[in-house]
């Protein structure tokens, strides 16, 4: 829940806007001074908007927004004075204010205010930590997470990014490996450097060396180009291997003398590259237990496990779900153009009751589902049909159950199995149309029958058009035509 803070001089103020506040859903915090009001923003994390009166004694309401400019608080603050002049409104937007409005005003004018306040700061949060996500500055102040559980990955992460170890990070599905990755790249010396990721599940089996250490023109069927490859695509920056456990034994070993020598070597080329590349690796599944089973390289297991980091699911850190929910309502919201703003008491107690075997990419998707069709600027338990037939049954749920693209119950990754491993597929041949049957190149005068006979059929016996193309006179294409034995075909 979000906190206001209130500053204001006048006791009777305060207790009034108090309880608009509580009645909107917001936790009040006061402060009688300019001075106390600074303290309390450095002092209690989460605030989310400032209700600020300008004429005060010592420090006035200006002075306080000079404060906040020079200190770098990115909070909404709502400007509440007597004075109605215009240039003081002027004064207060230039200092920062996201609202201005004169004394008296009603509850519900500083409810919707509020509630405009908050998601606009929410999502220029958004916006930042997308911005600094595709910039390669992505920290770990982005990361949404006040939970204890999680407070040991985000220690071990900051150590991570302060050298160039390997890193293993292991969690469930959906759960936000990568966005800590990018946070260990985004505050190391590989800031704003190439962050590569490649799902190694996702790539069939004959294409992922291809894929990891590129291949030269002419290395296979179809390879008509040089292809660098994504090792060589992140020189000097990160290579992030999500689903690791998943890469086919052959790969394997051509992984570990990449990350053993810092070299590879493409497929058909005839000498190895250097790459300098931090490779940090991910998977849903222990690849202890995938070691232990033999479905994993153990030198190779050994080699990426030097400095592990397990990130918590979602139901052992429920703290977060409010904020992740805040987040997610003002970014989906905005990109669809609806008027939903907050979350009710009683939806959001039922998101904090449900064990999220997806985690934050099933609550992610459940949101934007419920913004999508919610009815009203506050979301209801009702826009959460799938979550509601699981609690109370589905007979409830105005929609079918749970979506099938996550598990009816949680799994952790210790328990997950191992995916079952495809075939490689058959290479399909094509034959070579100068080669026969055994190989041997076939005769000149059979190829020149053949190209004729093509000829003939692709212009549709017209004659002339068949002269042209091959670059022969009509003369030249009748005696051959008779040399092979075709006259009667053609007529």
């Amino acid at each position: 829940m979000y906190k206001v803070l209130i500053v204001d001089d006048d006791p009777v103020q305060c207790r009034l806007a108090s309880e608009v506040v509580e009645r909107a859903g917001f936790t009040p915090f006061v402060a009688n001074s300019g001075t106390q009001a600074m303290t309390l923003l450095q002092e209690t994390p989460g605030i989310g908007a400032v209700l600020l009166d300008l004429v005060m004694p010592e420090m006035d309401g200006m002075a306080v927004l000079e404060a906040m400019k020079r200190q770098g608080h990115a909070i909404p603050v709502i400007v509440m004075t007597a004075q109605s002049s215009l240039d003081t409104v002027v004064s207060a937007m230039r200092l920062g204010a996201t609202d201005f409005f004169v004394k008296p005003v009603s509850p519900e004018r500083i409810t919707v205010s509020l509630r405009n306040a908050m998601k606009l700061g929410t999502l220029e949060t958004s916006l930042a930590a997308e911005r600094a996500r595709r910039s390669g500055t992505f920290s770990f102040s982005h990361i949404i997470s006040k939970s204890p559980a999680m407070a040991r990955a985000l220690v071990l992460g900051k150590k991570a990014a302060a050298s160039t170890i390997p890193v293993l990070i292991e969690g469930e599905s959906g759960v936000g490996k990568e966005l800590l990755a990018r946070a260990i790249q985004g505050s190391g010396d590989k800031s704003g450097k190439p962050f590569i990721t490649v799902n190694c599940g996702a790539i069939p089996a004959n294409l992922v060396e291809s894929t990891l250490f590129g291949h030269v023109k002419g290395a296979f069927t179809g390879a008509i180009a040089d292809a660098p490859g994504k090792f060589r695509e992140a020189h000097n920056g990160t290579l992030f291997l999500d689903e690791v456990g998943e890469l086919p034994p052959e790969t394997q070993v051509k992984l570990l003398r990449a990350l053993q020598d810092g070299e590879i070597e493409p497929v058909g080329a005839a000498k190895p590259v250097r790459v300098n590349v931090r490779v940090i690796s991910a998977t849903n599944r222990r690849l202890l237990n995938l070691a232990r089973d033999g479905l994993f390289r153990e030198d190779l297991y050994y080699r990426l496990n030097v400095f592990p980091i397990y990130v918590p699911p979602l139901r052992e850190r429920m703290e977060d779900v409010p904020a992740l929910v805040e987040t997610f309502i003002a970014r989906f919201a905005a990109e669809e153009g609806r008027r939903v703003s907050s979350i009710s008491r009683d939806a959001l107690d039922l998101l904090m009751t449900h064990d999220w075997p997806g985690n934050i990419r099933q609550l992610e998707n459940a949101i934007f589902r419920a913004v999508v069709l919610a009815e009203t600027p506050v979301l209801q338990p009702a826009d959460f049909p799938q979550i509601l037939g699981l609690r109370r049954g589905a007979d409830e749920a105005r929609l079918p159950g749970p979506s099938l693209f996550t598990p009816a119950e949680p799994i952790h990754i210790d328990d997950a199995p191992a995916l079952p491993r495809l075939p490689d597929p058959e290479p399909i041949v094509i034959p070579d149309r100068f080669l026969d049957p055994t190989g041997n190149l076939l005769p000149l005068a059979e190829i020149e029958r053949d190209l004729i006979v093509f000829a003939i059929e692709h212009n549709a016996g017209r004659m002339a058009q068949v002269a042209r193309q091959l670059g022969i006179g009509r003369s030249t294409l009748y005696r051959k035509l008779k040399e092979y034995g075709l006259e009667n075909d053609v007529a």
